[in-house]
């Protein structure tokens, strides 16, 4: 096999080729004849004329080969202690039923369906059967509130919703059917119909004409056979935080999505047919999309769903339980969870209560890898801990070690180098390239490598303000970096106010607008701070109104950004402040803000309207 040089240098040289060639690994009802259609920059398309059903390529396929009762998908659940094994013959059958029943709900190809589960098989069987019909799913996380719930709603225009009773966290159950019913009643376009799985932890109320329960439309449905889609109709649309507060929905097409998937399972992760690969995130994450579901079951492996938690179900040593149960090669996560792990077991105690033997990479991706939990995790586990880096646009990593390929040197704090087909440049904001070692934008030479969006959902102007008209020519991807003299590419964090809370990207502006929904509330700025588990959360500045009283306040607001945006947001600092520094022409010194808090020595920028109030702020911000 080529070298990870060689793989690169001819991905960028001649990425036809390059490309075309991996395109092989992939069943086509119609084979690719083309593979770049370049002729609409900066719109580039890959495989345009090529023709397959992606759950085609996850399932049939495999069973077709004879690998029918190879284990497919490992269901793994420790906070209602159930395990359940699916052979590749037994997620066809429920899958292709499945469909039949979504047919027969007027589900057909182009139209879309909107999944909000916890982590339970039918979330997988449901995304599975949505790519089988050729219909688009839009999987929204379980722990959005009501009005984030509706807002992706009413953007994707579902057919079809498909949900359940409840999600089950450690200790409490979490009523998802109240949720669902509020969003319905905010939209413009709601569903036809709503099917909900009724979990035995609690059972929901239906609503007669719309709602049905998941067993009763299985019981009645027909399987039926993959529909052949064109490679580039999206197979999904996954909505990630804007700096705006609308989320944006990120499109994936099936075929460079395929390939791209294919070829990283590989070269990326050294995973074969037959391996066990664990990507302990969640189907409402870009990770779990490219990493539970569709990666490990294209290639042929078994994928674990896990629902649980790294600590407190039942300990720090759950996840060495899952990777030993299992017989788990390669576990992927988020430095979050690893912190949390850590922060509970600091002597990796845990870790020598299980035969991780089997166990032989760490990934980990969604936000910085921060030094201490990198030489922690390899020290306990005494294997490769892989730092890579990727975003939900790009569905796959852009810089990695190549673990299947050319395992490189580590280097901590760097994700390593970039994969085949990002060609990576670090740019001055004039355009120019830096010089090695110095910091500007990470930005990327179009075309895009296959698997990466081609667009937003309805949303092409969008798709060019939000990322190439920085510096046209390239992908912006919105963060900053430099390279060190051995091409290893380091990336410093955001430069633009969404901030990445336990691997979860959360727009600063979007609890902005939630804030200043509160009748006490005069203005407001959010930033993002470091937090020793979850690597930022957000903190709030507020401004009051003359006479408002701030006696239970700060306890208000965190209320009204859990019920608005979520749990998620983890929002729980709020600091009352008499104002906050502003440029003359109104805007908020956000970025000086942040440098303060992390105890930067911020030059005051020459903008500032007013020093002295930056001044008296910056006791609080490093308090």
């Amino acid at each position: 096999m080529p070298g990870y040089r060689d793989l690169f240098d001819s991905s960028i040289t001649d990425p036809v080729a390059f490309w075309g060639a991996a395109a092989d690994a992939v069943t086509w009802t119609r084979p690719p004849g083309r593979i770049l259609d370049d002729s609409n920059p900066p719109f580039y398309r890959w495989f345009p004329d090529a023709e397959l059903n992606t759950c085609a390529n996850t399932l049939d396929r495999h069973v077709d080969a004879g690998r029918g009762d190879q284990p497919a998908l490992v269901y793994d659940s420790a906070v209602t202690d159930t395990k359940r094994t699916y052979t590749y013959a037994e997620l066809l059958e429920a899958t292709a039923r499945f469909a039949g029943a979504l047919r027969k709900l007027g589900v057909g190809k182009g139209d879309r369906v909107v999944i909000y589960m916890p982590m339970i098989p039918e979330a997988v069987i449901a995304m599975l059967a949505c790519a089988r019909l050729g219909a688009v799913h839009s999987v929204v996380f379980g722990g959005f509130a009501p009005h984030e719930l509706a807002v992706r709603i009413d953007d994707v225009r579902p057919t079809v919703i498909v949900s359940a009773s409840c999600g089950i966290e450690p200790g409490r159950v979490v009523e998802y059917k109240p949720m669902l019913d509020a969003a319905v009643g905010m939209v413009e376009h709601p569903p036809r119909h709503c099917v909900v799985v009724q979990r035995d932890r609690h059972r929901c109320d239906l609503v007669e004409g719309r709602d049905l329960d998941w067993a009763d439309v299985m019981a009645g449905a027909e399987p039926v056979d993959p529909v052949p889609v064109a490679a580039t109709d999206p197979l999904y649309v996954l909505y990630t935080s804007g700096t705006t507060g609308k989320p944006k929905g990120i499109v994936r097409d099936n075929g460079g999505h395929a390939v791209a998937l294919l070829w990283s399972m590989r070269h990326i992760y050294d995973i074969e047919p037959g391996d066990v690969f664990w990507a302990a995130s969640d189907v409402g994450w870009v990770v779990g999309h490219s990493y539970i579901v569709y990666a490990p079951l294209l290639l042929g492996a078994t994928t674990v769903l896990y629902e649980g938690k790294p600590v407190g179900t039942p300990d720090p040593g759950a996840f060495w339980r899952v990777a030993s149960e299992h017989g788990v090669k390669a576990l992927f996560t988020a430095p979050t969870a690893i912190r949390a792990i850590r922060k509970e077991d600091p002597e990796g105690k845990y870790v020598g209560d299980y035969d991780l033997s089997g166990l032989k990479y760490l990934f980990l991706a969604g936000e910085r890898l921060d030094p201490d939990t990198y030489h922690w995790a390899s020290e306990k586990l005494g294997i490769p801990v892989i730092d890579h880096w990727w975003q939900t646009e790009t569905g796959w990593a852009i810089a990695a070690n190549p673990m299947g390929t050319e395992a490189l040197p580590l280097k901590a704090g760097s994700p390593t180098v970039p994969m085949p087909g990002y060609d990576v440049r670090i740019l001055h904001d004039h355009g120019h390239e830096c010089e090695t070692g110095q910091e500007g934008a990470i930005c990327i030479r179009l075309p895009l490598p296959p698997g990466t969006l081609p667009t937003l959902w309805n949303a092409d102007d969008r798709y060019q303000a939000s990322y190439l008209t920085e510096h046209p020519g390239y992908y912006l991807t919105g963060d900053g970096g430099r390279f060190d003299e051995d091409g290893y590419l380091f990336v410093m964090g955001r430069i633009d106010d969404v901030i990445n809370v336990a691997g979860h990207r959360l727009s600063t502006g979007a609890i902005e607008e939630v804030l200043a929904t509160h009748p006490a509330v005069a203005e407001c700025a959010v930033i993002g701070v470091a937090d020793e588990i979850k690597g930022q959360a957000p903190r709030g500045l507020v401004v009051v109104k003359a006479g408002a009283s701030t006696d239970g306040l700060a306890d208000e607001l965190v209320k009204l950004v859990r019920d608005e945006i979520g749990a998620v947001a983890s929002f729980k600092l709020v600091d009352v402040v008499p104002a906050l520094p502003k440029t003359r022409s109104g805007k908020i010194l956000r970025k000086t803000m942040r440098g303060i808090a992390a105890g930067r020595d911020e030059p005051i920028p020459s903008t500032i309207e007013d020093p002295a109030v930056l001044d008296a702020l910056s006791p609080i911000l490093r308090g």
